[in-house]
């Protein structure tokens, strides 16, 4: 018979994954992966203003035993720490500290360690504490809007070919769907637009336009 391929440290965190939920008016969030993919996480924080220490964090899991594990040991991990702190967590170290994953699940902790890394963005974001000030283009449009998930296919927008233009100028930015505004997923995807781009530094309006 085999060796089981995931150790007891990985099966306690599956078993009973720590900080499971979501947090209620969260200082930031984030959703990487897709279900289509078979993993997916979304990661709530709670941020003090002043020492800028995470004092919650919450995890939501779709996926496997690896994928639950390492959100529930990613939190575990960043609780109590400064942003700059948690920045400095790697997947390596979720790794270890689960006693180790199979080669094949590796991406599962890279998946957690991005969630938590797009998180921190999103929080540094919405308070003005990002230091490279990238003027918003197209381009970066385009890249937040692939972590923007269409829920019929469990695909981002872009790869299901729903994003139909998109326009930046003087701070506003234009985003065309090709999908009408009484789809029943519409004001789920207009929020999440909203979300991950009003948060530039440079942007000061965002409009979502639906189109047949």
């Amino acid at each position: 018979m085999p060796d089981f391929p995931y150790s007891e440290i990985v099966m306690e965190h599956f078993r009973h994954p720590h900080n499971v939920g979501r947090i209620e008016e969260p200082d930031a969030k984030s959703i990487e992966g897709s279900p289509a993919c078979g993993d997916m996480v979304a990661l709530y924080l709670k941020v003090d203003e002043k020492s800028h220490r995470i004092t919650d964090i919450k995890f939501e899991s779709y996926g496997c035993a690896s994928n639950i594990a390492t959100g529930s040991i990613i939190t575990e991990m960043a609780k109590g720490k400064t942003l700059e702190e948690a920045k400095a967590i790697t997947w390596r170290q979720a790794s270890e500290a689960l006693g180790g994953l199979p080669p094949i699940k590796t991406h599962c902790s890279i998946l957690a360690v991005d969630g938590l890394q797009a998180a921190i963005q999103n929080y540094e974001e919405r308070h003005g504490l990002i230091k490279e000030r990238v003027p918003t283009t197209v381009e970066v449009v385009r890249k937040r809007l692939k972590r923007v998930m269409n829920p019929l296919v469990g695909l981002d927008l872009v790869r299901t070919k729903l994003v139909k233009e998109i326009k930046v100028a003087d701070g506003i930015v234009n985003v065309a769907l090709k999908l009408p505004d009484n789809h029943q997923f519409a004001p789920n995807i207009h929020e999440e637009i909203i979300e991950k781009i009003e948060p530039l530094w440079d942007v000061t309006q965002v409009i979502v336009e639906f189109e047949e």
